[in-house]
C-alpha cells in the first residue's frame, strides 16, 4: 500500500501485500519583450503583419509584465527567480505540451509519463517523492490540481494545451507565502488571453506534421475570436483547438503498429465586463481532454537498459490507454478603491483521469497460489475524479515611494475519489472466474484549508527595500479506505476511515538593492510545505503523515547591459528540506504508507542570458546546476546519506538564436532555433537498488515563417536528430520472486516536421 509512484510503477492499496513514482526563458523574455514593447500586452489576438515588422525593428529587450506577486510587474525588478514563456515561443516551437519545453528551463525538470497529461515537475532539485506534488499549478488568479495526497498531483500535473494562451511563468524555489500549500519547489502560473473591449479580432490556423517511424499524419486546427460587444464596457473572447498527434510506437506482442496515438481537444471562454472605469469582472470557462489510446512505453532489458523489442517497440500484452479530462470556471472582481485595488477570485474546476496499467509481470504469476488458477494477464484500471472549490480575497496598495502591502484571505475544499481495481485475466484477456477481481477498492477523501496571508515592502530609500511575507493556514482531510471486491482473498472487505489536521506557518524575507534603473542584487529566504494527511489504515502504520517542509537562501543578480540590449539573471541558491515525506515499510515488510523521514539539501546556481548584438538578431543561454542529495538514511527509499535524488541531473543548459528580416514587398521572415541538453540523473534516489541511470540527451529544434497582411506560414521540427533517449524510467517485478522482471520508460518524441498556416483579422 503506497502512495507514491512513477507514471510507470503504480502502487495498489494492497501491492505490497499481494507482493509479499524552452528555448530558454530569457529568449522568451526578450521575444516578448519586443512584441510587448511595441504593443499592449494583451494584444495578443491582432493582425501579426505590424508585430513581425516591429521584431524585425527592435534594437532592445523590451519589458516583460508577470503576476508573480500577485500584482503587475516588471519581471526584471522582481526580487526573485522567474522565467517567462510567452505566446510567440509556443507557437514558434509548436509546443503541444509541457514536455516539449523539458531542458530549455534552468533548473526545471519536466518528465512525461508517455502522453501529454502525465506530466512530472520538479524545480531546483525538489522532486515529488510521495504522492503530493511539490511544485503548485494555478491558472491565471487560482490553483488547480489537488493539494492532498490521494489524487496523485505529482504524477499528473496540469498540462494543458497551449494554444490560447498569453504566457507561462515559472517561479523558482518556495511559493509558500503567496501561493500557499504544495508550492514548496515552486510554481508553473497559466496566464490566459484576456477580452479586448476595444477591436474585433480573430484568427484561423492549421497544420499538419510527420513524426519519424509513424505511418499516420499528424493534424491541428484551432480558431479564435475577440468581439467587443460594447465598447470599453463589454467584450468576450472565445478559442477553440485540437491536436491529433500520430502514434510512432509498435507492439510486438500484439502485432499493432502506431498504437500511442494521441487526441487533445480544448475550448475556452471568457467574458469581461467593466460597468465603471473602478471596476471589472471577467468570468471565464475552459475545456481540455485528452486521449492517448495506449502509452506506448518502451521495455528495457534490466541489465543492459537496452530496449528488449528494438527501438519504437514495446511488447506489453495488454492495451493501457489514458483520458484526462478539465474542466475549468472562474469569476474575477478587480475594484480600484483608489486607496487600494480590491480582487476576489473564485474558481471550481473538475478532473477526470482514467488509466489502465498491464501488471501482468508483476501479478499474473500468481495467480496459482489461490487455489486451481493457471498464471496469467493482470491490469490495473485507475480512476480519479478531483473536485475543487477555491475562493482568494486580496487587497493591495497603491504603487508608493515608501511602503506597500498586500493583504488576503484563501479557501479551499476540495473532494477526491481514488477508484483501484486489479483485474485478474486468462492469457486471451479474458475474467478469470472465482478470481478476477483481485482487488477493488476506493479511496475517497476530502481536503479543506484556509488561510491568511500579507507581504509588505519597505523602501528605505530609492536605492534599498525588504519585502517580507506571512501565511498562517490550516487544514483538514478525511478519507476513507474502502475495500470493496476480491472476494476477502487479500485483505478484509469494509472501510476504514482516517482523519489529519494541521497548522502551518510559512514566511518570507527579501532585502533588494537597485544598483540603477538597470541593475538589482537580491537576497531572499523563504519556506513552503507540502501537506501532510492520513495515512492507510494497516496495522503498525501510524495515522498520520505530517507536511515536510523547506527553507530556501537565495541570492541573486538582474541586469540590463549595453542599451538595454543584453540580460542578465544569475542566482545561487541552497534549500533544507525536512521531515521528507517518504515511502516507509511496516516491520513485517507486509505493506508500506508514507511517513516523514531523513532529510536532503539541494544546493545550485542559474544563469538566464540574452543578447541583441544587431538590431534583428537575439541570442539566448539558459544554464543550471543542481546538486540535490539526502543528508540522513531514508530506508525506506534505499537511501543513504549523500545519495542523489531521483530524476534531477547536475546539468541542464539550452541555447537559441532568433533572427527576424524584412523580405520586401510587404513580405517579413523570421528563422530560429535552439538547442537544450540535460545530464545525466537517477531513476530513484542513486543509492537503491532499484535505481537506473538515465542517460544524457540533447534536443535540437528549428522553427522558420514567413508573414504577409494577415497571413503567417510556419515550419517547424522538433528533435531534428531524432534522439531517443530512456526517461521516467520504472521497473516491475515478478510478484512470486521479486526480481526485476522489465523496465519500463518514456520515449521522447521522435522527429517530427510539421507546416501551419495562420489566417489572423
Amino acid at each position: 500500500m503506497n502512495a507514491t509512484s512513477k507514471p510507470m510503477r503504480h502502487t495498489l492499496l494492497v501491492t505490497a501485500m499481494i507482493a509479499a513514482l524552452a528555448l530558454s526563458a530569457s529568449v522568451a523574455r526578450a521575444r516578448d519583450g519586443s512584441v510587448q514593447e511595441a504593443s499592449a500586452a494583451n494584444d495578443t489576438t491582432k493582425s501579426a503583419a505590424p508585430k513581425q515588422a516591429d521584431k524585425a525593428g527592435a534594437t532592445t529587450l523590451g519589458v516583460v509584465t508577470v503576476t508573480a506577486q500577485k500584482r503587475d510587474q516588471d519581471a526584471r525588478k522582481v526580487p526573485s527567480s522567474i522565467s517567462v514563456v510567452g505566446s510567440e515561443e509556443l507557437e514558434n516551437r509548436h509546443v503541444a505540451s509541457l514536455v516539449d519545453l523539458a531542458g530549455s528551463l534552468p533548473g526545471v525538470q519536466i518528465d512525461s509519463g508517455g502522453s501529454p497529461g502525465q506530466t512530472s515537475i520538479a524545480i531546483r532539485g525538489i522532486s515529488s517523492l510521495g504522492g503530493g506534488a511539490v511544485v503548485g499549478t494555478y491558472l491565471d488568479d487560482s490553483p488547480l490540481g489537488s493539494s492532498a495526497n490521494f489524487a496523485r498531483s505529482s504524477t499528473y500535473q496540469l498540462d494543458l494545451l497551449p494554444y490560447d494562451l498569453e504566457r507561462i511563468e515559472v517561479l523558482r524555489g518556495p511559493q509558500g507565502t503567496l501561493y500557499g500549500a504544495g508550492a514548496m519547489g515552486g510554481l508553473v502560473k497559466y496566464v490566459m488571453r484576456q477580452p479586448d473591449l476595444d477591436m474585433l479580432t480573430g484568427e484561423v490556423g492549421g497544420g499538419i506534421s510527420s513524426i519519424s517511424g509513424s505511418s499516420g499524419t499528424g493534424w491541428d486546427g484551432r480558431a479564435a475570436i475577440n468581439l467587443p460587444l460594447a465598447q470599453d464596457k463589454l467584450g468576450i473572447i472565445a478559442s477553440v483547438s485540437q491536436n491529433q498527434t500520430p502514434g510512432y510506437v509498435d507492439n510486438a506482442a500484439t502485432g499493432q503498429d502506431d498504437i500511442n496515438e494521441v487526441t487533445q481537444k480544448s475550448g475556452r471562454f471568457a467574458l469581461l465586463w467593466k460597468p465603471s472605469d473602478d471596476v471589472n469582472v471577467k468570468l471565464s470557462a475552459l475545456h481540455q481532454s485528452i486521449n492517448a489510446r495506449d502509452v506506448g512505453v518502451i521495455l528495457l532489458d534490466p541489465t543492459t537498459q537496452q530496449p528488449t523489442y528494438g527501438d519504437q517497440k514495446t511488447g506489453v500484452a495488454l492495451s493501457q490507454p489514458f483520458r484526462k479530462q478539465v474542466d475549468f470556471y472562474s469569476a474575477t472582481l478587480n475594484w480600484d478603491l483608489h486607496w487600494a485595488d480590491f480582487t476576489s477570485a473564485t474558481s471550481y474546476s473538475t478532473t477526470a483521469m482514467e488509466t489502465i496499467q498491464d501488471d501482468s509481470a508483476t501479478f499474473g504469476s500468481l495467480y496459482p497460489l489461490f487455489g486451481n488458477f493457471p498464471a496469467g494477464l493482470s491490469a490495473f484500471d485507475l480512476d480519479l475524479d478531483l473536485k475543487k472549490v477555491t475562493e482568494e480575497f486580496r487587497l493591495a496598495s497603491k504603487p508608493d515611494d515608501r511602503i506597500e502591502w498586500l493583504v488576503g484571505a484563501f479557501y479551499t475544499r476540495e473532494t477526491s475519489a481514488n477508484l483501484q481495481v486489479e483485474r485478474a485475466l486468462a492469457n486471451d484477456g479474458t475474467p478469470i472466474a472465482g478470481l478476477d477481481p483481485l482487488f477493488a477498492g476506493s479511496i475517497p477523501s476530502t481536503y479543506k484549508e484556509g488561510a491568511l496571508f500579507g507581504q509588505l515592502t519597505y523602501k528605505f530609500t530609492d536605492r534599498f527595500d525588504i519585502t517580507g511575507g506571512l501565511r498562517y493556514a490550516r487544514n483538514e482531510q478525511h478519507f476513507m479506505q474502502r475495500i470493496i471486491g476480491g472476494g476477502g482473498l487479500l485483505v478484509p472487505l469494509g472501510d476504514s476511515p482516517g482523519h489529519s489536521a494541521e497548522n502551518v506557518l510559512t514566511w518570507m524575507l527579501s532585502p533588494t538593492y537597485h544598483l540603477d534603473d538597470n541593475n538589482l542584487l537580491y537576497v531572499r529566504m523563504a519556506t513552503g510545505y507540502r501537506p501532510g494527511g492520513p495515512n492507510f489504515a494497516l496495522p503498525d502504520v501510524p495515522p498520520t503523515v505530517k507536511s515536510d517542509t523547506l527553507i530556501n537562501y537565495e541570492a541573486g543578480w538582474k541586469s540590463l547591459l549595453f542599451d538595454k540590449r543584453a540580460s542578465i539573471d544569475f542566482d545561487v541558491y541552497a534549500i533544507n528540506w525536512r521531515g521528507i515525506q517518504v515511502s516507509t515499510a511496516t516491520p513485517n515488510g507486509s505493506a508500506t504508507y508514507l511517513a516523514n523521514g531523513g532529510t536532503a539539501t539541494s544546493r545550485g546556481a542559474e544563469l538566464s542570458a540574452a543578447f541583441m548584438p544587431v538590431h534583428n538578431l537575439r541570442l539566448g543561454l539558459n544554464a543550471a546546476y543542481t546538486d540535490a542529495h539526502l543528508t540522513e538514511e531514508a530506508p525506506g527509499l534505499g537511501g543513504d546519506n549523500g545519495a542523489d535524488l531521483p530524476d534531477i541531473p547536475h546539468f541542464n543548459w539550452s541555447v537559441s538564436t532568433d533572427y527576424y528580416f524584412r523580405l520586401g514587398d510587404a513580405w517579413n521572415g523570421h528563422v530560429g532555433g535552439g538547442y537544450r541538453w540535460t545530464g545525466n540523473r537517477p531513476s530513484k534516489v542513486s543509492s537503491s537498488p532499484y535505481s537506473y541511470t538515465q542517460n544524457r540527451y540533447g534536443v535540437l529544434d528549428l522553427n522558420a515563417d514567413v508573414v504577409r497582411g494577415i497571413w503567417k506560414l510556419q515550419f517547424y521540427v522538433k528533435n531534428l536528430t531524432n534522439a531517443h533517449p530512456h526517461t521516467n524510467i520504472g521497473y516491475l517485478q515478478n510478484g512470486l520472486t521479486g526480481a526485476v522482471t522489465e523496465l519500463q520508460s518514456a520515449m521522447l518524441q521522435p522527429r517530427t516536421v510539421g507546416l501551419e498556416l495562420d489566417v489572423q483579422f
